[in-house]
């Protein structure tokens, strides 16, 4: 019923859990005050009593219904206080736990899910601290209290009613089970429908190209399905967990207030004395029923809590506080497994210095695995990956990321400004630097024609083509001025022109700088001073493209192979355009 590890997950909350129980035990004892005079005055009404015999009685039963009210007011103050830090808490922590992650994905988690559980997920364990905790402290604590008060009334009938207390949390336990993997699945449900509809989505276009549109409007009518189906579930397994906490509740209160009436009538207390006992005796259960309303609330955020914690006990690539200084970027004897199990990366030795490395293998070679590696992304299982001779972990990643650059097929361009997006990159960019970076790649025209600098950006680059794009990710990288740069596939599906400007920039910046080109496109890396062509995880061969050719291996035949592809398609078009 407790999860210590959510409990810990909101560092600093102890003390308002705290504050918030000791209000409402208050607030308790003063309903039971409220009750005691009551029942007094009417005792002294019963037995004719003089009138200044009302005075101290009334008195406390008016002070204790004033200080009740702000008593009430002050624990809803401080549990909606509790919620709203946790949640701004929890939000810190996750946003700072991904900026921690770097370049470094989130590996159990889609981006659909990530979203889902940080925004409404963190909203669920507002309710968790904020509700849930208080009262699962407080419904430990007023029975005790109660049993101890009624105690001094009639000793027989507390106990009976202390008695009668546990059956609702034993009746929470039995439900416990079910409710975590009913729970557990509703998540799971809820985050998979999120996928699918992000996935939609973003591939509308293409889903409507291919007609593929009606299939996957049914494929997301069957998530939606089973999305409702669980949910019938959950409110199946709390309605039926509230009846039988009533049952067990009004049982229990009845018992007590036979007990009392019983009592009565053999004497053993006034009526007045059992009437203060019926009225307790729904104080008794009243606790431990909210505990279980608010558990199934607990359920929820704890599924939610879970997700969470995994995110934030997510280990980050090792970093030091070394400065990075010159030196070429090494990979020394490297094995790399993604699970453990299958080495991806088996005995790679590489060097990346200045001027122009290629990486080159078929799919599934490990050409990305090399560059998570290279970015810091990534650490080897064995093996070094070492600056200058210093191992990665010895450096500050500010550091090292000061002196990286990466421009890939999927370079994220903000939805803001073109000046806006360089100044991300170097935040005193002058616009004359803005401009001579757009000159370099083709692009100082088309800006200057549409918009300026304050052309804004749509989402993912809605709004310029897929070679202006590439081009500008790389103008914004040139303004940033690395010393290393790394090309990710860069020049993957855009138009030749801007595969040209792109290669050209990538050889001028070859002269001062360290830059790795991966390319599935061979003709791109002939000026390279050196290529690796990886196969299996392995190197397989290394050299210069005329070296390479001359060996007549893997890497000469995979070269033949398009060139006579990209002749064969030239001459097609050229027949097509006759």
């Amino acid at each position: 019923m407790l999860d210590k590890d959510l409990f810990r997950l909101a560092k600093g909350s102890g003390k308002y859990v705290a504050a918030a129980v000791a209000i409402t035990v208050v607030a308790m004892l003063l309903n039971v005050g409220i009750t005691a005079c009551v029942c007094v005055l009417l005792s002294l009404a019963a037995s004719g009593a003089e009138a200044k015999g009302y005075v101290l009685p009334g008195i406390l039963a008016v002070a204790g219904v004033a200080l009740r009210v702000p008593a009430g007011i002050a624990a809803s103050r401080i549990k909606a206080s509790l919620g709203a830090r946790v949640k701004k808490q929890l939000r810190q922590r996750t946003y700072d736990k991904i900026v921690e992650l770097g370049v470094r994905t989130t590996e159990e988690m889609s981006m659909a899910g990530l979203t889902q559980v940080s925004m409404e997920g963190i909203e669920q364990l507002d309710l968790y601290y904020s509700t849930y905790l208080p009262q699962f402290f407080f419904s430990l604590i007023a029975p005790v209290i109660l049993f101890v008060i009624g105690a001094f009334v009639d000793v027989k009938t507390s106990l009976a009613l202390l008695a009668c207390v546990p059956l609702i949390p034993l009746s929470i336990v039995a439900v416990s089970k079910y409710a975590k993997r009913i729970f557990a699945k509703y998540w799971s449900k809820y985050t998979s429908m999120g996928d699918g509809f992000l996935d939609s989505v973003q591939g509308l276009k293409e889903l409507k190209i291919f007609r593929a549109d009606a299939r996957y409007h049914d494929r997301m009518n069957a998530k939606a399905e089973e999305f409702r189906k669980i949910t019938m579930k959950v409110l199946v397994m709390q309605l039926a967990s509230t009846t039988i906490m009533d049952l067990v509740a009004f049982g229990g209160a009845g018992a007590g207030i036979a007990l009392a009436v019983t009592g009565t009538v053999q004497g053993r207390m006034s009526p007045f004395e059992a009437l203060f006992l019926v009225l307790v005796a729904v104080e008794f259960f009243l606790p431990l029923r909210a505990l279980g309303s608010a558990f199934h609330v607990a359920m929820n955020g704890a599924s939610a809590g879970k997700k969470i914690k995994a995110l934030l006990d997510a280990k980050p690539p090792e970093w030091g506080e070394g400065e990075v200084g010159e030196g070429d970027v090494r990979l020394a004897g490297v094995y790399f497994s993604y699970d453990g199990n299958r080495d991806v990366l088996k005995d790679v030795n590489m060097t990346f210095g200045k001027g122009i490395t290629a990486i080159v293998g078929e799919s599934g070679s490990g050409k990305s695995t090399v560059v998570g590696l290279v970015t810091g992304a990534l650490r080897p299982k064995k093996g070094r990956v070492t600056v200058g001779e210093k191992d990665f972990s010895s450096f500050s990643r500010e550091s090292y990321y000061s002196r990286l650059a990466v421009v890939s097929y999927n370079t994220y361009i903000f939805n803001e400004s073109v000046r806006d997006n360089f100044l991300l990159a170097k935040k005193d960019a002058t616009d004359d630097e803005i401009y001579e970076a757009l000159a370099k790649v083709n692009l100082k025209r088309f800006i200057l024609e549409n918009g300026g600098l304050d052309k804004i950006v749509t989402e993912d680059a809605g709004n310029i083509s897929g070679g202006q794009k590439q081009r500008l990710a790389l103008a914004v990288n040139l303004v940033a001025d690395k010393d290393i740069y790394v090309f990710d596939e860069a020049t993957s599906n855009i138009d030749a022109d801007s595969e040209a400007i792109i290669m050209q920039n990538v050889r001028a910046l070859s002269e001062r700088a360290i830059v790795v080109v991966i390319s599935h496109r061979l003709e791109n890396v002939t000026g390279a001073d050196r290529i690796y062509y990886l196969k299996d995880g392995r190197v397989a061969e290394c050299g210069d493209h005329g070296e390479l050719c001359a060996k007549d291996g893997e890497y000469a035949a995979l070269y033949k192979t398009q060139k006579s592809l990209e002749r064969g398609y030239l001459e097609y078009a050229e027949g097509g355009a006759r």
